[in-house]
């Protein structure tokens, strides 16, 4: 299924990413769903850094990417929308999560998530189900994984 390029749906917010192939791969999957990429600097890599452009190979047009200073100028710029947070530590599952078509999905450092504070603050946190004793999915794959359940239930429902 084809789709118009303005960005008009759910967005994929990334916290301070530090890992340049899951970033990349993350804007390869905004570009072919047509989904708006929201990035929180800072960033720990450059976006000339080898083994991201390996990764974005054509995928990479700047002009769609957001970028926001700071968290706080982040939040400021969501006043009227929802941020949900795509955690480990979130109890419901994100296929029983009501999309909105404005809401961002928030993704945090491959490292680390988002700091305890943040964590604290955000309302909305939604997880994927795994198996016992496994610490997470590829932060690439869970992006991919829930924004394709919120276009499914915001965009492309019938």
């Amino acid at each position: 299924m084809t789709q118009k390029t303005s960005y008009t749906g759910p967005k994929i917010a990334l916290y301070q990413p530090d890992i340049p192939q899951n970033t990349a791969a993350i804007i390869r999957t905004c570009s072919c769903l047509g989904v708006q990429l929201e990035i929180i600097e800072p960033c720990g890599f450059f976006l000339t850094d080898t083994r991201f452009r390996r990764v974005v190979m054509d995928y990479m047009d700047i002009s769609s990417i957001k970028f926001y200073k700071s968290y706080e100028d982040f939040e400021r710029a969501k006043l009227n929308n929802r941020i949900i947070l795509a955690t480990t530590k979130a109890k419901e599952i994100y296929t029983s999560f009501s999309f909105k078509k404005d809401d961002t999905l928030l993704f945090g450092r491959e490292s680390a998530g988002v700091p305890e504070s943040l964590h604290k603050t955000i309302k909305y946190k939604i997880k994927v189900p795994m198996i016992e004793n496994k610490r997470s999915l590829n932060l690439a794959t869970s992006a991919a994984i829930i924004i394709s359940e919120s276009l499914r239930q915001t965009i492309y429902k019938k």
